[in-house]
């Protein structure tokens, strides 16, 4: 009898299981919730996913890459190993989802469900060790700074897979507008890739009704943001996906002032490395083209973000099948789409093989809103997914 065939006799303890406790689960994602932290400062989290690692028998290592946490658990004598990452960082978002446990940290949400993939984790620690069959070693890998990028290549730098051995590692976002509760799985890249770009327009100042005696930034910068979308449908392949976004436009105090400067912020997105790198290079040289052809110039920093989230096959192939046995046919999403959203596990999935999935957070507000709610129903099934799946790898 295969792995899999014999897993499947034992389907529905690992739902009963992780079901009889998922109250516990609910109040622990609450918890985190209402004390969110931003990158670098997830202590509080850090110390409660440690001290219920260590309650549940795992041996915690705490520290790594900053304030990263690494519960590992050995059982067998079976060489074979796993990880699982969660992330646990918050955003600087004021929150506004009016829920009871709303966050008392101001200016501070949990608005990406970070919280949620946090106890997600923690529930399927608790029942793979209190009730895993496997033989070899899974490491459960809570990262911070997520939401900036750094967490991964931080914990990465301080030895991650080289103190933390993984055959494969896996991870999962919650995705507002997909079917609660469902599991989709993304061969290829799955999320794009981004870069920050700013952007500062200098022109020369005055009054506002003496135009002609300034070079006036503000007009330079509107020609500039109009140009921008021109690059996506005149430089990008139709089949291809790119993305310019504009997030932040700064410029001026008064209506009767032209100022001596613009600032704006950008984000590029894209799946193919050669893309990418084009959209850089074509944001670049239509802010000194265009500045220049007004008579003022144009300032550029650029800060490289990271790349695309690219599955592996055999593995995301794996995981899809473990997902089909534990929780059936109708629980996966078909035909799911890449996101152009960016994770900053893709350096993970760059140092080891792997994939990163989605579950189905339902009808509600998208990720990184305000008014955004982390979907309590989801838990148990993805937690289930989790230690099956590691029992899976684990035979």
């Amino acid at each position: 009898m295969s792995a899999v065939a014999e897993l499947q006799r034992n389907v529905a303890p690992v739902l009963d299981r992780i079901e009889a406790r998922i109250e516990e689960a609910i109040a622990l994602r609450h918890d985190l919730h209402r004390h969110p932290e931003l990158a670098w400062n997830e202590h509080r989290t850090a110390g409660r996913v440690a001290t219920l690692l260590e309650e549940w028998g795992y041996r915690v290592t705490s520290g790594v890459g900053g304030t990263g946490v690494v519960g590992s658990l050995t059982r067998g004598n079976g060489s074979a190993s796993i990880g699982i990452r969660a992330d646990m960082d918050a955003l600087p978002i004021e929150e506004a989802s009016g829920v009871a446990f709303a966050s008392a940290n101001k200016g501070q949400m949990h608005a990406c469900g970070h919280d949620g993939h946090t106890a997600i984790l923690l529930a399927a620690a608790r029942y793979l060790a209190e009730d895993g069959d496997f033989s070899g070693t899974i490491h459960l890998i809570f990262q911070p700074a997520e939401e900036i990028g750094q967490g991964a290549r931080a914990m990465i730098a301080d030895g991650l897979f080289d103190r933390f051995p993984c055959d494969a590692v896996f991870g999962l976002h919650n995705w507002p507008g997909l079917p609660a509760g469902k599991l989709g799985f993304v061969e290829g890249p799955a999320m794009a890739s981004v870069d920050w770009i700013g952007v500062r327009i200098i022109g020369k100042g005055g009054h506002g009704a003496a135009p002609h005696e300034t070079i006036d930034p503000v007009v330079v910068a509107a020609h500039f943001v109009t140009a921008l979308q021109s690059i996506v449908a005149r430089n990008v392949a139709p089949l291809d996906t790119g993305v310019v976004t504009v997030g932040a436009i700064h410029g001026g105090d008064a209506a009767n002032v032209i100022p001596d400067s613009v600032d704006l912020t950008l984000t590029t997105r894209s799946f193919r490395p050669d893309v990418r790198e084009m959209l850089l290079r074509r944001v670049q040289a239509l802010a000194h083209m265009i500045a220049d052809g007004f008579g003022a110039r144009a300032e550029i920093e650029l800060k490289r973000g990271f790349p695309s989230v690219v599955n592996h096959a055999a593995e995301t192939a794996f995981a899809r099948e473990v997902a089909r046995d534990l929780l059936g046919e109708d629980a996966l999403i078909v035909d799911l789409a890449p996101r152009t959203a960016s994770e900053d596990f893709a350096f993970m999935l760059e140092a080891r093989p792997g994939s990163f999935l989605f579950v189905g957070a339902g009808e509600g507000e998208p990720l990184h809103s305000p008014r955004y709610r982390f979907n309590d129903d989801v838990i148990a099934p993805a937690a289930a997914f989790w230690a099956r799946l590691a029992e899976t790898w684990l035979r």
